[in-house]
């Protein structure tokens, strides 16, 4: 393609743009970032302005959805959405002209909506957008009637819903969907997922106060837990109750004499 391939990326989290970008700069060079949005608003009016040949746009963000700014972009932007949660009736996308990422955004998964992005701009670039409406304005009415409808997808707003980690002079970006515990470890908070284990420099009492306590309980003074990441509740010899996680290997966890009450049948 002699003219360069261009796109917009559109997300209320400063991090998350960063991080797209980074991925999008390592597995498509060549790719030309016109524009950054912060909210759906910002999104309509960069895209009308530089009109993009990709849109990458996140579900939710403030002033405008990104489903109510793609149904402005998509006549001359291919629509690609990121989303943290898959619970977003992701069937949606099965075919048709719409893509999604799931965040955080891996390379890989990047990496395969890159390819499919090129090959529909290799056949239909030049084409008329206009022909794809009807498909891409029906799959973006299911989208929308499955997010409305299913209320349970729908996030919590307000709570805490990426840890940022430090990993050498790299920053990683951990969903709280993925981590298992905190635990405080001297000066520092231990992060600990189903494969990793980071460590921060916020303290639990804050973590209490920005994660969502239906999903986080506090079983100890020095250690919160995800309430769906538990297994299985017993007593050692020393009568404490331990906490068994799924699919984690590592220690056991000891819930406190305080905090006994959470399981009260045992």
């Amino acid at each position: 393609m002699s003219n360069p391939v261009t796109a917009l990326i559109a997300d209320d989290e400063a991090p998350m743009r960063d991080l797209l970008r980074a991925r999008l700069h390592t597995v498509w060079p060549e790719l030309q970032i016109v524009a950054e949005a912060a909210n759906g608003v910002q999104a309509v009016e960069l895209g009308s302005q530089h009109r993009p040949d990709i849109a990458f746009l996140d579900i939710r963000m403030p002033g405008l959805s990104g489903i109510e700014a793609a149904r402005q972009l998509y006549t001359h932007s291919h629509i690609v959405f990121a989303t943290a949660y898959d619970q977003y009736a992701l069937d949606a996308f099965q075919q048709g002209a719409l893509d999604y990422l799931l965040k955080p955004v891996s390379a890989d998964r990047l990496a395969t909506t890159c390819a499919r992005l090129r090959t529909r701009l290799e056949t239909r670039r030049g084409a008329n957008r206009e022909s794809e409406a009807p498909e891409i304005g029906q799959q973006l009415a299911r989208l929308t009637a499955l997010l409305e409808n299913k209320g349970q997808a729908k996030p919590k707003s307000g709570y805490l819903r990426w840890i940022q980690a430090q990993v050498g002079a790299s920053l990683r970006m951990v969903s709280t969907r993925e981590v298992l515990f905190f635990q405080a470890d001297d000066k520092y908070t231990r992060v600990q997922t189903a494969t990793s284990e980071f460590l921060i420099r916020k303290t639990l009492k804050e973590l209490l106060d920005e994660l969502d306590p239906d999903e986080f309980w506090r079983i100890h003074r020095s250690t919160l837990v995800r309430v769906d990441a538990i297994a299985e509740v017993s007593r050692d010899v020393r009568g404490r109750q331990m906490l068994r996680l799924k699919n984690f290997d590592g220690e056991q966890l000891e819930v406190s004499r305080n905090h006994s009450y959470l399981f009260q049948q045992m």
